[in-house]
């Protein structure tokens, strides 16, 4: 049974309930001798407090998209086929131009949670080695006759760490705050890309490249980019791709816009930090050559040639705004950075209030602008 969606969460509430009715039930009825009785009457209230546990954590982990399998629950999970040393652009050598087609088969996503519209595929990078899922959401005027031959701009979407590539469908509703806006030609119709990115066991991967344990960044890069080009009508410029994160996912945001503008145009971070150390879980935290690599900061302070990106930070006192002062301190034309202060908690429901805005800030920034014709959007 999936540890997300309606069937395990009612199939707890149902343990739960049974777990309080068994004591009053059988309290009395217990036989033996003392020692017996009072262990027997310790498990029900054992069974009981850990059922009760067990809704509140269901009820948590839907609302905030932590885990999205048993496997990344209980830190089995290893999705990495080969991590050869790829180079600093983590293309191995390999123009981008020149890798084969991409072929992914994308079904109909059957996680509730999900929402209408979310379809997956099972993806296997041809780069970088990293195997896992891909979901993909289409925007209103995709199959609509007067934008057939319009190729869409598009956004990857990073959750934090422990987070599910499904986060930003079933916790923070994007395409359900999106889906009218687009259709009113309010926001620009992107194309929504969320790929897996708990991708070994217990620690953040995050971004990074490193040889021999995992190559993230070109995951997210490349393999990801180029099987949503090749099955999609999709943009290829970088003008028409963004990334968007919050959290552990803001810090990658932010990381592969600075550090790939030929392949992005703008990067969000919504309470995301620039040093990857300020999770403890992070690979590239371990060690300070990784760490300075995948610092946005450090990457803007050492650009010989400052990337034509721009930055959306948004974040509290203490949590992510001092990282984006930073970042905008630090940036030089063309990199332009946007910062916002926010009183919110770092939660959910929270990032979930500022989708309108980001989307609207993504809008003007890839050029899509209200009453753009069909035809220009794929330029």
């Amino acid at each position: 049974m999936s540890l997300t969606g309606t069937p395990f969460f009612v199939t707890s509430i149902v343990l739960a309930v049974v777990a309080v009715l068994l004591p009053l039930a059988l309290w009395s009825r217990v036989r033996g001798p003392a020692l017996v009785r009072g262990a027997v009457r310790l498990v029900m209230l054992g069974f009981a407090q850990a059922t009760a546990l067990g809704v509140v954590f269901v009820a948590v982990n839907n609302s905030n998209g932590l885990y999205g399998s048993w496997e990344d629950l209980l830190g089995t999970g290893d999705h990495v086929e080969a991590a050869a040393d790829l180079g600093r652009d983590g293309l191995g050598g390999v123009r981008f131009a020149d890798l084969p087609k991409s072929k992914a088969t994308f079904r109909r996503a059957t996680d509730p949670l999900l929402g209408e519209g979310v379809r997956v595929t099972d993806l296997t990078g041809q780069v970088s080695g990293v195997r896992g899922e891909v979901y993909v959401w289409l925007p209103p005027q995709y199959d609509e006759p007067a934008y057939r031959n319009t190729k869409f701009p598009v956004v990857e979407l990073l959750p934090g760490y422990p987070g599910s590539a499904k986060a930003w469908f079933s916790t923070l509703k994007v395409q359900e705050q999106l889906r009218p806006r687009m259709a009113s030609g309010e926001i620009a119709p992107f194309i929504l890309v969320a790929p897996r990115t708990t991708l070994l066991g217990r620690v953040d991967t995050g971004c990074a490249n490193i040889p021999g344990r995992i190559n993230a960044d070109s995951w997210l890069s490349v393999d990801v980019r180029k099987t949503v080009m090749d099955n999609f009508r999709a943009m290829h410029r970088a003008e028409g791709w963004a990334v968007a994160g919050y959290s552990a996912g803001g810090h990658c945001a932010a990381k592969l816009a600075v550090a790939h503008p030929d392949r992005y145009r703008a990067g969000v971070s919504l309470s995301g930090y620039n040093d990857p150390a300020a999770e403890k879980a992070s690979l590239a935290g371990r060690d300070g050559e990784l760490r300075r690599a995948n610092d946005p900061l450090s990457i803007l302070r050492s650009a010989t040639t400052p990337p034509r990106t721009a930055l959306f930070v948004s974040g509290a006192r203490g949590d992510g705004f001092e990282s984006g002062l930073a970042l905008r301190s630090a940036a030089r034309p063309p990199t332009t950075v946007d910062v916002v202060e926010i009183g919110g908690a770092h939660d959910t429901g929270e990032w979930r209030r500022q989708v309108p805005d980001v989307f609207f800030w993504l809008t003007r920034q890839l050029g899509y602008e209200r009453g753009t014709t069909p035809s220009a959007a794929g330029r």
